[in-house]
């Protein structure tokens, strides 16, 4: 018996293994996949970089007014801003908070909205509508307005931006789940384990979530790109990470007032912005076709 037990779980380590290499061999025949996985692994390499080659307190933050307003030059790539800070290092260091808030704000929407539904797809009935109704009046109010009411209500911190973030996608997260638990509660496999005498929650857990894992990690890493826009625009607005902090919609705010003479002070950020979003949604395009089991034949 022990050693039936040891060869079963070999197998489906076995199989973990080549379900995940069969994933990577379909993700890196898309182009454009790779790619966006490149760049989102150079700005994360950037991310981390900026904190030991760029000094936080001077470069970053601090001012030097003999050096404002200078154009990209090989001493400032991208420039310096009115208080002579350089701005390929407040870009470099800002990934640090778009990635963050992305990243983040997606896990915060992904636990609070896969586990509603997942309740509501699998229980039904008058659970069921209670949770999707709450869902759609949430889902009626338009993101950015959602999050600038959380944000003026609770403050501003890049704490309360992902949460504020965040909370704007759980419908959305909420919808799939339940559409692809609907698909999956009635398999052979769920009963099975109903008949066993399993709890609901460990029936859910551990067959119903992982048979229903594509659609919601497809919408997760699309997610993260409309995440980082709209934590842009929040900062941009000035609700978002307070100042002198280089997030890069705070610094495409900043910039702007001098965008007619120094058009370089939001050309930068806003390709940051572009290239980190489109990176993203190349990403998500080549998980989606990975996982599309109509695309493996």
């Amino acid at each position: 018996m022990e050693k039936r037990i040891v060869g079963t779980n070999v197998q489906q380590a076995g199989n973990k293994r080549s379900q995940f290499w069969e994933f990577w061999r379909r993700y890196k025949q898309n182009p454009g996949a790779v790619l966006g996985l490149i760049i989102v692994i150079g700005l994360v390499i950037a991310a981390i970089s900026s904190g030991i080659v760029f000094d936080y307190e001077t470069e970053i933050i601090g001012n030097n007014v003999i050096e404002r307003l200078q154009r990209p030059s090989m001493a400032h790539w991208f420039g310096t801003d009115e208080l002579g800070r350089d701005v390929f290092a407040r870009t470099m260091y800002g990934a640090r908070y778009s990635l963050a808030i992305g990243v983040v704000a997606v896990i915060v929407s992904l636990v609070a909205g896969v586990t509603l539904g997942a309740v509501a797809g699998f229980a039904g009935g008058a659970v069921e509508n209670i949770i999707m109704r709450i869902m759609d009046i949430f889902a009626a109010i338009p993101s950015i307005l959602m999050a600038m009411a959380i944000v003026s209500a609770l403050g501003q911190s890049a704490i309360i931006l992902m949460i504020a973030v965040g909370v704007t996608s759980v419908p959305s997260f909420a919808t799939i789940t339940r559409a692809a638990v609907l698909q999956v509660r009635n398999n052979d496999f769920v009963e099975a384990a109903r008949a066993i005498g399993m709890p609901n929650w460990k029936i859910v857990v551990k067959h119903i979530l992982p048979n229903s894992l594509a659609p919601i990690l497809v919408q997760a890493t699309l997610r993260i790109g409309n995440a980082i826009i709209s934590a842009s625009g929040l900062s941009f607005l000035g609700l978002g990470i307070p100042l002198p902090a280089p997030e890069w919609g705070g610094m495409l705010s900043n910039g702007r007032k001098y965008i007619r003479d120094y058009p370089y002070m939001t050309i930068f950020p806003g390709l940051a912005i572009l290239i980190t979003v489109i990176a993203f949604n190349l990403i998500g395009d080549g998980v989606r076709d990975a996982l599309d089991p109509k695309l493996k034949n």
